[in-house]
């Protein structure tokens, strides 16, 4: 079993700005959370190391790239049978459109956020998702707008700062 690091102050701060700028040098974070480079360079290993830290991406302009549609589909698969959700695990795996998939609580088993090249290819792939899922209803929202795009954990919110090692 994995130890988990005792997440001070300075920890979440790292993990804070790492967020907000992952390509930002050894030397800037360390001087923008209170440590010299070594020690702060030895903290963000560690979190990589321990899995806090997934990975690194960059955050794309889509309307730059081109055009795309956004759609939130909630779906109801009607039947819960454990095969039945594993069918379409698979099948929403399948779908690189499909960027997120959450499985919820409420009237909705899932919810899924698709970015496609336009209304008309999602409308073509998410009746292939029904194929696989006989009985399932999807309600889809079309994105208008982003109005406030994700931008990161607010973690300084959602997280105290264990003691100090």
């Amino acid at each position: 079993m994995r130890s988990r690091l005792k997440l001070d102050r300075l920890y979440l701060r790292i993990l804070s700005m790492l967020q907000r700028n992952a390509r930002i040098t050894n030397q800037e974070l360390a001087d923008a959370v209170g440590l010299s480079p070594s020690p702060c360079l030895e903290r963000v290993r560690k979190l990589e190391r321990e899995g806090y830290v997934r990975g690194y991406r960059a955050e794309l302009d889509l309307e730059r790239l081109g055009s795309t549609v956004t759609v939130y589909t909630l779906v109801a698969l009607g039947s819960h049978d454990q095969a039945r959700f594993e069918r379409f695990e698979h099948t929403v795996a399948s779908l690189p459109q499909i960027v997120e998939c959450a499985k919820v609580s409420g009237s909705f088993d899932y919810l899924l956020r698709w970015v496609c090249r336009s209304v008309s290819e999602y409308h073509r792939l998410s009746d292939r998702l029904l194929a696989g899922a006989a009985g399932a209803t999807l309600t889809s929202h079309i994105v208008l707008e982003h109005t406030r795009p994700f931008s990161g954990y607010p973690l300084e919110h959602l997280f105290e700062p264990q003691p100090d090692a």
